[in-house]
């Protein structure tokens, strides 16, 4: 079947407008929350902080997110991950408009978003080989990270302009429509999702072990989450700090933030537009090259002291990222059984996001005793350059698949 067979489809249909504005929403929140900390109290440390906040409680309930989802309608679960992100995006714009927003706040308010991230992550990932044919899966996959990288494109851009226009507190507003307009779009009512695959539900520590005995069983996907972790915590999780931190270092506006987040977003859409339509074989081996591809780039980024550069430089990063992730996620669900989903993809999204606190906490705190920012960046990238290379030199079975 060809790619536009998928737009026939209604369910995709929906879950993929649904996805514009929820992701949208998402990365302005995240834009926002960035530059009103950074231009607020100029410090990498305190951005590290509400980053944290963030991503520990994901973290913390990211297994029982893919519980969740293997065991209720993941329409339904999306739905309201997406209105209770509308209402605490309503409670920052309040606050703001009534000079009540402290750090504080704002770190319930981030913890809070990690959270329903928690949950909303398994269960749309677990639902596309739910509702799409096997031999589409790839294109899906690229189709709905093509969605989640142009949203990447289109959010900082959107909250940039906004801030510049009308202020802080605008962007927050905007983001709250656009969260609730997902949320209507995947009312589960309007979707005809199919029934629960799990049948039997038992304890949730067990059916968490019996999601850990599944991925250990696979050399694939414990060597493909090796690959995820090494991504996200020696590119990706420093990435979140060092954008913000580096245009702020250099003089920069929220424009130039917007900039730089739209042109990683853009090198990701770049990269997920050629996996729309070539079928890659070697997911293993494809996966590898995208990680040693990122990784190259990312000592050329953490060499260079020019912003616009830099905002190049960005582009080659997300374009590498994009042959990590799509390959190893359509693999993973090809050979996943649908009962388990969710928790196999919880624990893949725990892998990719796991690790990233530490990475914000070391980065702020080297930062925060005068190691120079981009010092930080290329020993990140160096570490991860040689886990690559042992990959490449081990993983024989992972690179065949």
């Amino acid at each position: 079947m060809g790619t536009q067979s998928l737009f026939k489809n209604r369910t995709f249909v929906l879950l993929f407008v649904a996805g514009i504005f929820g992701v949208v929403s998402f990365s302005m929140f995240l834009t926002t929350t960035a530059w009103f900390v950074i231009s607020g109290s100029g410090s990498a440390g305190s951005l590290g902080i509400v980053l944290i906040a963030a991503t520990v409680p994901r973290i913390a309930m990211m297994i029982f997110g893919g519980i969740v989802a293997d065991r209720y309608k993941k329409t339904t679960i999306m739905f309201w991950a997406n209105f209770a992100q509308a209402v605490l995006l309503l409670i920052l714009y309040l606050l703001l408009k009534n000079d009540g927003l402290t750090l504080t706040y704002l770190l319930l308010i981030a913890v809070g978003f990690g959270m329903l991230d928690a949950f909303f992550g398994p269960a749309s990932s677990s639902m596309i080989p739910k509702i799409v044919e096997k031999n589409q899966l790839q294109k899906a996959n690229a189709l709905f990270q093509g969605v989640d990288q142009i949203s990447f494109v289109a959010g900082p851009i959107i909250a940039g302009l906004l801030m510049e226009s009308i202020g802080i507190s605008g962007s927050y507003f905007v983001a709250m429509i656009l969260a609730l307009f997902s949320a209507v779009i995947i009312y589960p009512r309007l979707i005809n999702e199919g029934p629960v695959a799990l049948e039997e539900k038992q304890k949730p520590i067990k059916e968490i072990k019996e999601g850990m005995s599944y991925i250990r069983s696979s050399s694939f996907l414990m060597t493909g989450i090796v690959v995820l972790i090494t991504l996200n915590f020696f590119v990706f999780g420093t990435l979140h700090i060092a954008i913000p931190f580096l245009v702020e270092s250099y003089g920069g506006t929220p424009l130039n933030l917007s900039y730089m987040e739209a042109s990683l977003g853009i090198g990701l859409v770049a990269g997920t537009a050629i996996l729309t339509s070539v079928l890659v074989k070697k997911k293993g081996k494809t996966s590898l090259f995208g990680l040693l591809g990122a990784l190259i780039a990312y000592v050329v980024f953490a060499l260079v002291s020019n912003l616009a550069m830099l905002t190049i430089i960005v582009f080659f990063i997300g374009f590498s990222m994009s042959f990590v992730f799509i390959p190893f996620f359509t693999a993973a669900q090809e050979q996943t059984e649908a009962y388990i989903m969710g928790r196999v993809m919880s624990i893949i999204f725990l892998a990719m996001n796991g690790f990233d606190p530490i990475s914000y906490a070391l980065v702020s705190g080297l930062s925060a005793v005068n190691i120079p920012i981009q010092a930080i960046l290329l020993t990140f990238a160096s570490v991860g350059l040689i886990i690559t290379a042992i990959l490449f030199t081990k993983a024989k079975t992972y690179k065949s698949m």
